[in-house]
């Protein structure tokens, strides 16, 4: 019957590490944004980021996740390898915190009902009952992280029952004694055991809940399980440096050399102290005594809070082997390299951190393609060949940008559950696609510009008068664009429409002079094609900003999301008051300023 034992433990383990990683998930999903911000506005204070890392990790119940988040932070340069380093420290004491809450199992049957209330036979269930409650009967996605975060911790809780149940039946037959005893005769296997059973499971935390799971049978000793319990550490960091070096630039590769530098230095150093205390015969009293789950979340916290203490002061020196250990790779430095390189993989897992690096991005990309806009249209007065190929470059710019971003987009898309991550990601591959053509159409002006200058024409300077006025209501449709899209103004986004309207019209007015010129000889007819293809330039550009406004609104307002060719007729019908005066006024502003028209009879009576 022994085998059936054996199934039910690997089944508990099974529900244990399951409840543990959904619990973890769900803190991450829900605390994102907020560990986004407290992790980028870090201090230089080894202390401080010590008590972040020890807070951060306690949050989301996990070192190597915040360890991993670091190193992809200090591969942005958003913080350095030296600000990250008391953060490192802080995870492994933070990490701690899972084990004294599972030390519960600790609890027996007799006290006050506060006691029962806390046994883990009481909350498993009930956080379950409790978290099922949640999503099913509230259907916003906060709350279903609530309520995944709850059901992870009665799954954890359920599991951890079921271990405990199997051992407490093979304890009977002597199986755990004779594993634990050889291991305490061995602590060289006991340390190579624990940090054999950590690299498997990925989780410190996971590898100490096992032991206390164990410890219910009450035959392990703290001389038994203390060398295992130390392995852990070496066990769970490798896995974490492994992961910090998967396309890590060299200082993000040293976060995972410093943290196992760190966790070797505290291996040892417990090691060397329990040996030496063993021999003084201090430790006498509980070393052959048995040891149970709060113990050994006791022993673990103590181990790692006081060699955080006493390693802190050294973190200079483990910053100095990690560069002599990982050295610095001569490259040629890129513009705007170290943004693409700070869409790094660590962050896909946070959500909040992967967006915020797209974001950034995506910014530059709207700032160069309006910049391109501006230095076309310069060219048609000051032709400059060098501004050409800066505009080119640029371009290039922008192409890579919007290739690494689509890219990180998709190996994001593939591990994103959220309704509110989906709609981030679908407005930025449309961002993508409308500042990317924004640069495409700039580099088209520019070419107009220099088909101009190679055929020795220029425009008639009523006509450079009429695009002036076309820049400028070109450049605020611009404005707004980036306003919208860089702050989510609302305003702004509306803002666009009806001067997306007022381009229309005076693309039509502007044509018609163009052909007034050409017949009364003031243009060269050889002049008006190049005219007209700039014209619908201008009116492909406002069309883009059109499409980020109304993506930007129906962001803000999910009801029109799937109604959008409703919702622009309806603007375009002038059945919105607020539309028709926006439009009513650019339109008599931009008008006025064009030369040889009645603005009021150009303007349409109806929008």
């Amino acid at each position: 019957m022994k085998i059936f034992n054996v199934i039910t433990l690997f089944g508990g383990l099974s529900m244990f590490l399951y409840g543990m990683r959904l619990m973890g998930d769900g803190l991450k999903a829900s605390s994102s944004g907020t560990l986004k911000k407290a992790m980028e506005r870090i201090t230089g204070t080894p202390f401080k980021a010590f008590l972040l890392g020890l807070a951060v990790t306690a949050v989301i119940q996990s070192s190597t996740a915040t360890i991993v988040l670091t190193s992809g932070l200090v591969g942005a340069g958003i913080i350095s390898l030296k600000q990250s380093l008391g953060i490192i420290i802080g995870a492994n004491v933070g990490t701690t915190v899972t084990g004294q809450i599972i030390r519960l199992l600790d609890l027996n049957s007799s006290g006050t009902w506060f006691l029962q209330f806390l046994k883990p036979s009481t909350l498993a269930p009930l956080a379950l009952i409790i978290g099922i409650i949640i999503i099913m009967g509230l259907k916003s996605s906060d709350f279903g992280k609530v309520g995944q975060i709850i059901i992870g911790f009665g799954i954890l809780f359920s599991g951890l029952m079921n271990m405990t149940d199997a051992v407490q039946v093979l304890s009977d037959s002597g199986i755990v004694e004779r594993l634990f005893s050889s291991l305490g005769q061995n602590p060289l296997l006991g340390y190579l055991s624990g940090a054999g059973v950590a690299f498997v499971l990925q989780s410190s935390s996971a590898t100490v809940g096992i032991l206390q799971a164990f410890s219910t049978s009450g035959q392990m000793t703290f001389g038994e399980i203390y060398a295992v319990l130390v392995g852990v550490y070496l066990g769970d960091c490798v896995t974490t440096a492994i992961v910090c070096n998967i396309g890590a630039k060299p200082e993000a590769k040293r976060v995972g050399i410093v943290n196992i530098l760190f966790n070797l230095s505290k291996s040892a150093l417990i090691l060397i102290v329990v040996a030496i205390l063993h021999s003084a015969g201090l430790l006498d009293r509980i070393w052959d005594r048995a040891i149970y789950s709060g113990g050994i979340a006791n022993a673990n916290t103590i181990f790692n809070l006081s060699c955080a203490v006493l390693l802190l002061p050294f973190v200079g020196v483990y910053e100095k082997l990690s560069h002599r250990l990982i050295k610095d790779v001569p490259a040629a430095p890129g513009k705007y390299d170290e943004m693409l390189d700070a869409l790094s993989p660590v962050f896909i897992s946070t959500p909040a951190m992967a967006f915020g690096r797209c974001y950034d991005i995506l910014l530059v990309m709207c700032q160069l393609a309006r910049t391109n806009i501006s230095r076309a249209f310069i060219l048609f007065t000051q032709y400059d060949p060098e501004m050409i190929q800066q505009m080119e470059e640029d371009e290039n710019h922008i192409d890579r940008m919007a290739d690494h971003v689509s890219n990180y987009l998709v190996q994001i898309s593939a591990t994103i559950t959220s309704h509110y991550h989906v709609e981030i990601m679908n407005y930025y591959f449309s961002a993508i696609t409308e500042f990317e053509r924004l640069g495409d159409h700039a580099l088209n002006i520019s070419e107009i510009a220099a088909d101009l200058h190679e055929k020795e024409n220029t425009f008639s300077r009523e006509a450079l008068s009429d695009l002036a006025v076309l820049w400028n209501l070109l450049d605020t449709i611009l404005d707004h664009t980036s306003e919208a899209f860089r702050k989510q103004n609302l305003a702004k986004a509306r803002g666009i429409e009806p001067l997306e309207q007022v381009v229309d019209d005076m693309v039509n007015v502007l044509k018609q002079h163009h052909l007034d010129r050409l017949r009364n000889g003031s243009c060269e007819v050889f002049n008006g094609s190049e005219f007209f293809d700039l014209l619908s330039e201008a009116e492909r550009i406002s069309d883009v900003c059109s499409n980020v406004g109304v993506a930007t609104v129906a962001r803000a307002l999910p009801e029109i999301k799937h109604q959008v060719h409703d919702y622009i007729s309806m603007l375009h019908s002038g059945r919105d008051e607020e539309f028709n005066q926006v439009y009513h006024e650019a339109h008599d502003t931009y008008f006025a300023r064009l030369p040889r028209h009645d603005a009021e009879a150009e303007r349409p009576d109806a929008v």
